[in-house]
């Protein structure tokens, strides 16, 4: 296990009265073993220090942990997924280039609520008292909001409950109301995100995902392909994705293009039988300066090759 395949983290670890970890909050996770980075370590211990304690009105307690993780092993329980998901929220490690597999087991099904988690199981014995103190459940899931635990620095979330904890934000994106981001997918320079990234997905410096707008991910649908969006490249609006786009592409409003997806090669020459070729929406997959356009007369879906930059983003409204 090399330094630089290893993530370490002092955190705060809320337990249910059974034991059960619920979640774990790292304030300052850092690359490599616990001991190569003392100083910021220090600094977490302090601050989970204040978070220590019994909370009676949720029925927790929580407890300090210490940990590091080779990022290559699989996770062996929940205070290290969190960890996972906290290192790639602080920009440590890049989507889909850490180990995930079986994640879902090491993370308990949890009542989010505005003071934290709470057992599900606890809930209708606790209802009452959680009323009364003015808590309320926000959520029932495996992952919790991103903004609870990490705050991206130079990032706008225009709707917290839209980014899930694990999401790769980096500086510049500015994610709308209806945008979405899942864990392990996220943004690698200023972007646009009016639609949904999900999980598995990147996408690159200076694009827009229209609002709306679909990519699929390795989760629900998109097998084993890892969809990634270029450079300066436009997903319109409501429109989608099942195939990776290159630099400077643009995707028409509404249309949906699929890994089986038939579309017609609009530069090419006609052929004897008076068609053009015809390829599967795979064979196109990553290609650079491509529209991909729905034809108004005939309803096929065309690709035609493009020049110049895809699109340009608001200077001001990413700075």
């Amino acid at each position: 296990m090399t330094a630089q395949r290893m993530i370490s983290g002092i955190g705060a670890a809320t337990v249910a009265a059974d034991g059960m970890v619920l979640d774990t909050w790292y304030p300052s996770p850092q690359s490599g073993a616990l001991s190569a980075s003392q100083n910021a370590h220090e600094a977490a211990r302090a601050l989970v220090a204040e978070a220590v304690g019994t909370d009676d009105t949720r029925g927790v307690s929580i407890e300090q942990v210490e940990i590091e993780i080779d990022l290559d092993a699989a996770p062996s329980g929940t205070p290290d997924a969190y960890l996972r998901l906290h290192a790639l929220s602080h920009r440590l490690v890049t989507p889909n280039d850490l180990n995930l597999d079986g994640i879902f087991g090491a993370l308990p099904n949890v009542a989010w609520t505005n003071a934290g988690p709470v057992d599900p199981r606890e809930l209708d014995r606790r209802r009452v008292r959680l009323q009364r103190a003015g808590i309320q459940v926000q959520g029932l899931d495996k992952f919790p909001r991103l903004t609870d635990y990490v705050v991206p620095a130079g990032v706008r979330i225009a709707d917290a409950s839209r980014v899930r904890l694990g999401a790769y934000l980096s500086p510049g994106t500015t994610v709308m109301h209806e945008g979405f981001v899942n864990f392990n997918a996220g943004t690698l320079g200023q972007s646009m995100v009016e639609g949904r990234i999900s999980q598995g997905v990147i996408v690159g410096d200076g694009s827009d995902i229209g609002g709306g707008a679909s990519i699929m991910g390795t989760l629900s649908g998109g097998g084993a392909h890892r969809v990634s969006i270029g450079e300066r490249t436009l997903l319109g609006a409501n429109a989608g994705i099942g195939i990776s786009l290159g630099n400077d592409c643009v995707v028409e409003a509404g249309l949906y293009v699929t890994a089986g997806s038939k579309i017609v090669l609009a530069d090419e020459p006609v052929g004897a039988d008076g068609t053009r070729p015809t390829v599967k929406g795979a064979e196109l997959s990553g290609r650079h300066g491509i529209l991909f356009r729905r034809n108004s007369l005939t309803g096929a879906i065309e690709a035609v090759r493009r020049a110049g930059v895809g699109v340009t983003l608001n200077e001001a409204l990413h700075a």
